[in-house]
């Protein structure tokens, strides 16, 4: 591989549009791999980092975006495992230190050294995140820790996989003891990750799925993934939720003003709000607020490797489906600008084997 060259998708100012360059193909040591990029997702985190300033993240510029990444194994450093040359796989996009005692009790998501500096910038966590990521032609990982295979799933199905399914099923499994055939579930947004988690809520059979879309394009999608009703809003939910005995979990990938503080008043006692969404939304808490009996709120971040293995599991049982339209890579920065219009219903993903055009795939 010694001179050949690669295009990648490089942030190379804080604040603007990544551009795409030619570079040189990387090329593994030690226990590294070298993955042949066959999909990539596209997230609003990445326009979130574009948009970001250098007093935000502690990331070395230019960057290669891209932290959904489904591949091939296609070459291996002297020490690491040969044998997965040649599988395909997705790209568990959070790289731990596998020591500290969150990762020691498999709460890699949370590994003590992804954290903010002292100046408060946020350390790189993974693959487009602090260290060059998927929307490259190769992309180095490594070790295999981080890979989970994918056998017969198309990459583009499994790129989602990485980061919106796994955010979704990291925010249910975590509530799993308030999930059954009884449970009255909201879900605020049905996008990328909320059609997935609406999938996700359905095969763990959840009686009551309600979910709240402002976009009415996307309300058959929201049924198509296991809404048993779609609403405008938090507030045109209300009285339906009421009439069920309020929500045991509200999971609200949104996180905006208009769907964090209003979501708490849809809980019934001993229900929880899951935040999942970064959209600036702020709940305040405390005895004294309004919220019912033994309210609970979190805020969980992406997942760990079990759940990922968990989801591509589903996947292939046919169970999870990502809706996605995907773009040529040479479209990505097109493929951007949708995503920052709200114009990509499910999931942006980059197919290097598409050379031109969008296409849709649609649910069987």
């Amino acid at each position: 591989m010694d001179g050949a060259l690669m295009l990648a998708l490089h942030l190379e100012a804080w604040g603007q549009a990544p551009v795409f360059r030619e570079v040189a193909d990387p090329e593994p040591t030690g226990s590294q791999l070298l993955l042949r990029v066959d999909a990539a997702g596209l997230c609003r985190s990445d326009l979130h980092v574009m948009d970001s300033s250098a007093s935000a993240f502690d990331y070395d510029l230019p960057l290669t975006l891209g932290h959904e990444v489904a591949g091939t194994v296609v070459a291996a450093g002297p020490t690491a495992e040969t044998s997965w040359v040649g599988t395909g796989v997705v790209v568990h996009g959070i790289w731990s230190c596998g020591r500290c005692r969150n990762c020691l009790r498999g709460r890699e998501n949370y590994c003590r050294e992804l954290v903010r500096r002292p100046d408060g910038r946020l350390a790189p966590i993974g693959n487009g995140l602090g260290y060059p990521g998927g929307l490259a032609e190769l992309m180095l990982v490594p070790s295999s820790d981080v890979l989970v295979p994918i056998g017969t799933l198309a990459p583009h199905s499994a790129a989602p996989l990485a980061d919106a399914a796994l955010t979704a099923y990291h925010a249910i499994r975590t509530n799993s003891d308030l999930i059954d055939s009884r449970s009255v579930v909201v879900v605020i947004g049905v996008g990328g990750l909320g059609h997935l988690a609406l999938q996700i809520l359905r095969s763990f059979g959840v009686a009551h799925i309600i979910a709240v879309e402002t976009r009415p394009e996307a309300h058959g999608l929201a049924a198509s993934s296991g809404a048993h009703e779609c609403h405008d809003t938090v507030a045109d939910a209300r009285e339906r939720v009421a009439d069920l005995g309020g929500a045991d979990l509200v999971l609200d990938f949104v996180g905006a003003p208009g769907t964090t503080e209003p979501a708490s008043e849809l809980l019934t006692s001993g229900g929880r709000v899951v935040v999942i969404g970064t959209a600036g939304g702020r709940l305040v808490v405390g005895k004294d607020v309004g919220l019912v009996n033994g309210w609970q709120v979190s805020a969980p971040f992406w997942g760990t490797r079990e759940d990922l293995r968990a989801v591509v599991a589903l996947a292939r049982d046919g169970v999870l489906h990502a809706e996605v339209t995907t773009f040529p890579f040479t479209d990505a920065l097109d493929a951007y600008a949708q995503l920052r219009a709200g114009s990509i219903t499910g999931r942006a993903v980059l197919d290097m084997t598409v050379t031109q055009g969008p296409t849709k795939e649609t649910r069987q």
